[in-house]
């Protein structure tokens, strides 16, 4: 480091001042990457599997630097994915301290009236006595035997709708992200993936900052 050999790996370094150099070869900051995946439903949310089973890595460019989901969806979910190598950035989105919006549109296997919109919001503890419940619910469509609502959370515990609805004994039968605070997941196919456009990761990193603010 800046022609001496440094062999303290704690020593600290400004990145773009000090030139670092391993075994002759410049190290550089990797080049942030933030994506956006629709991601289909049967799709692991891993970088790997045991079971041989299809991850969201089989669905990104072969060029891409190393990324990471920020947050997850289970294999049975689909919809709004991000990904990035901006460690901290994704950390503040899936933080529950930041309160970003998370929106799902989810198909259940029951007719949903006013009473159970209000106990979903209300909230119920499940076995392990953890309190689950939506920030907002409301109806979208209803049909003979199911509907599909709209959920928004602003916390990300583990399969936390599918918990939620269990609690109340109504099984989901479809869960699909549709935004992230305000990104929308839109018209992008399933199995699809874009990058985010500078304004979309801005606006996100905004809308951390002012709920952190507000807590």
């Amino acid at each position: 480091m800046n022609a001496r050999v440094a062999l303290n790996a704690d020593k600290l370094v400004a990145f773009g001042k000090d030139p670092i150099e391993v075994d002759g070869q410049e190290v550089r900051t990797a080049v942030k990457v933030y994506l956006m995946l629709n991601k289909p439903r049967g799709i692991i949310t891993s970088a790997d599997d045991e079971k041989g089973r299809p991850t969201v890595y089989s669905l990104l460019p072969g060029d891409l630097p190393w990324v990471a989901p920020v947050g997850r969806l289970d294999k049975a979910s689909e919809g709004l994915l991000l990904l990035t190598n901006d460690s901290a950035w994704g950390a503040r989105i899936a933080s529950p301290e930041s309160h970003v919006s998370k929106i799902y549109h989810v198909q259940v296997a029951a007719v949903v009236g006013p009473e159970l919109l209000q106990q979903l919001t209300s909230g119920v503890r499940d076995e392990s006595r953890s309190l689950l419940r939506a920030r907002q619910a409301a109806v979208i469509r209803t049909g003979a035997k199911n509907s599909w609502l709209e959920i928004a959370l602003d916390e990300g515990k583990n399969r936390h709708i599918r918990r939620l609805m269990d609690g109340f004994g109504i099984k989901v039968l479809r869960l699909i992200r549709v935004a992230i605070g305000p990104l929308q997941l839109g018209g992008l196919p399933k199995g699809k993936v874009r990058e985010l456009t500078a304004e979309e990761v801005a606006t996100l990193a905004g809308r951390q900052a002012v709920a952190r603010q507000r807590a």
